[in-house]
């Protein structure tokens, strides 16, 4: 999936949108944990989980710093990421770790454009900045992982 989160003209909808993009990423993490049958890979992806439920909290405070209504949970897009998971599931660990590794695809670029948004802060661009490398983080040990399994 190609994401289109980071383009918007609107800081307030960039926010939104990646908000949306966080609960559907921690759907997919749920997801991911549950199905993994090595539990040292299940305890990596819940502790990437955690970064994505920092980032939302982050990103929260941004909403209501902005003045707007932050999304309570993902769009539709979750059950793309969560399918994903759930297909790969029939093969094995290493189709999953490689399916959310797709889906970090679609994170890392969202936080590297929004890196780039002309109305972003200071405070907002280094968030965006800790978001993104996260990102690199999860999705690089996801495909070296994925490569083992």
């Amino acid at each position: 999936m190609v994401t289109m989160v980071g383009n918007e003209s609107d800081i307030k909808e960039l926010v939104k949108d990646l908000i949306y993009l966080e609960h559907d990423a921690i759907a997919a993490y749920d997801s991911c944990i549950e199905r993994l049958d090595n539990k040292l890979f299940a305890g990596q992806i819940a502790a990437f989980k955690t970064d994505h439920l920092q980032h939302l909290d982050v990103l929260r405070e941004m909403a209501r710093e902005l003045g707007i209504e932050a999304p309570a949970e993902g769009d539709m897009k979750q059950m793309l990421t969560t399918g994903k998971i759930a297909l790969a599931d029939m093969i094995g660990d290493g189709a999953i770790l490689k399916a959310m590794k797709i889906n970090e695809d679609d994170t890392v670029t969202a936080y590297q454009r929004a890196l780039r948004h002309e109305d972003a802060i200071p405070a907002s661009k280094a968030f965006f900045m800790k978001a993104h490398l996260d990102e690199e983080r999860h999705r690089a040990w996801m495909e070296e992982t994925a490569k083992n399994a």
